[in-house]
């Protein structure tokens, strides 16, 4: 029996302190274990669930990443324009896949079939409620049927790069590719090269 089994978790408040594109909320909750109590105060950033794929060309030993402007890191000091793993939240109630698919068609214009999934994990548990599902799918130059570049009524602005895996790769370790959804598709891919093969 593990220790956290005896704990005990009661909420006392849940107080949304911001709504917006996410939510933030403060929750105060009382915390015990083995008839030590602590009351504690946390804020959570609510972003609901999300999807991320690594789209692969096997016939030309591609991976298909865009780039976009990502504020966060532009208030850090570093350059702003990210490049990612095609991603996307999804619509509260919708399918993973679904909603993978939308994003993939609307980001980079290549229509993905038959995605598989590789696994969910939570990105930052200490203070963001997102849950991300990571898929894999494979692509050919025939299933570009669009231009790709986001949506221009949600000011979308990307840039498609198509790199080989082993280009993206070093990039990880170069810091050229700082995005943690990205690294771990590629660290998957990296993994499972067999997989990949046409």
């Amino acid at each position: 029996m593990s220790r956290f089994d005896r704990t005990s978790i009661d909420i006392v408040s849940d107080e949304i302190v911001w709504k917006g594109w996410s939510t933030l909320r403060r929750v105060i909750f009382d915390y015990g274990r083995d008839g030590k109590q602590a009351r504690l105060q946390w804020e959570v950033f609510d972003r609901g669930e999300a999807v991320a794929v690594l789209v692969y060309d096997p016939r030309r030993d591609v991976v298909v990443l865009v780039r976009q402007f990502r504020l966060p890191v532009y208030l850090q000091g570093e350059p702003p324009f990210v490049l990612e793993a095609p991603a996307g939240s999804m619509e509260r109630g919708e399918d993973p896949e679904a909603s993978l698919i939308r994003e993939v068609l609307e980001e980079t214009g290549f229509e993905i079939r038959q995605p598989r999934k590789l696994f969910s994990a939570y990105m930052s548990p200490g203070a963001i409620t997102e849950k991300i599902h990571f898929f894999y799918a494979e692509v050919s130059e025939g299933d570009r049927v669009a231009a790709g570049g986001g949506l221009d009524e949600e000011h979308e602005d990307l840039e498609l790069y198509e790199l080989s895996l082993s280009e993206a790769l070093a990039m990880i370790e170069s810091g050229e590719i700082l995005d943690a959804k990205t690294i771990m598709l590629l660290q998957w891919a990296a993994l499972n090269r067999e997989l990949l093969a046409d």
